[in-house]
């Protein structure tokens, strides 16, 4: 049975679904892979153009009848959240536009949350994929913006400036991990075939724990870093016993997500 799959090309995607798409035995499933940014996913997703895929955790309440959130393969932690960073300062300014790395992440979604804590009035923002926030930020081109996946470990090196960690604030907010990304499938697919998904999923991230080294050539080649400690720190802190079971506090998070989402 042939099925499309939409993962980023982040470590923690690649780490977790490796061993799946090079063909895991007496597997039923033959797998057709896209490779994107998050937003780009988010965005298939939403025109129903994957079986299955890896996406922000915020997008799922718009999704939620025709794709199931898989208890397993998603990107839920402590300590792991998107950064709000400045090129210039160490003070947010409000008058400023911020670049946010798509309007369907859940990086979006947690600095608007950050912001209506902090100011009355609507965020001034703007959009970008995300390797363009960080771009936009190293150039001064962008003062302000939400960067992720690996450049949460490169910023300091590169002379930018933390304005706020936003995952650190809604840990400090709700008392739950960040749910930042989860897996889908198609509720079109029967019950059995999608269990068989999530078997998948688990293998495959069973598979890459159990490796010496973490980091292989297909994980380097896909990342937009070529820094195998950036890619190892980064499988590290977002590759962890949620992305195997989400649980009962993963659950709870996610939960408190969609209700915000809604808001």
């Amino acid at each position: 049975m042939q099925l499309s799959l939409g993962i980023s090309t982040c470590p923690n995607d690649t780490f977790i679904y490796e061993a799946l798409i090079q063909g895991l035995d007496n597997s039923p499933f033959e797998w057709k892979v896209t490779y994107a940014d998050v937003q780009t996913l988010n965005e298939m997703v939403m025109r129903g153009e994957l079986d299955v895929a890896k996406i922000s955790a915020q997008v799922y309440p718009q999704i939620r009848d025709t794709y199931r959130c898989l208890g397993c393969g998603g990107a839920i932690g402590y300590g792991c959240g998107p950064l709000l960073l400045s090129s210039e300062g160490s003070t947010f300014n409000p008058d400023l536009s911020t670049t946010l790395p798509g309007a369907n992440t859940t990086a979006a979604l947690l600095f608007k949350f950050w912001y209506a804590h902090k100011f009355k009035n609507a965020p001034k923002i703007d959009y970008a994929l995300f390797n363009e926030v960080y771009q936009g930020l190293l150039s001064k081109n962008t003062l302000q913006g939400v960067t992720i996946h690996e450049h949460r470990f490169t910023w300091k090196r590169d002379g930018l400036h933390l304005l706020q960690d936003l995952g650190a604030f809604w840990e400090q907010e709700t008392g739950s991990p960040i749910p930042l990304g989860i897996a889908v499938a198609k509720k079109e697919l029967a019950f059995a075939e999608i269990e068989s998904v999530e078997r998948e999923i688990r293998r495959s991230l069973q598979i890459a724990r159990q490796r010496n080294n973490p980091v292989t050539p297909f994980i380097v080649e896909k990342a937009q870093i070529d820094d195998e400690e950036v890619i190892r720190s980064h499988i590290a802190m977002f590759v962890n016993d949620f992305s195997e079971n989400v649980g009962e506090a993963g659950w709870r998070a996610l939960e408190n997500l969609w209700r915000l989402s809604h808001c």
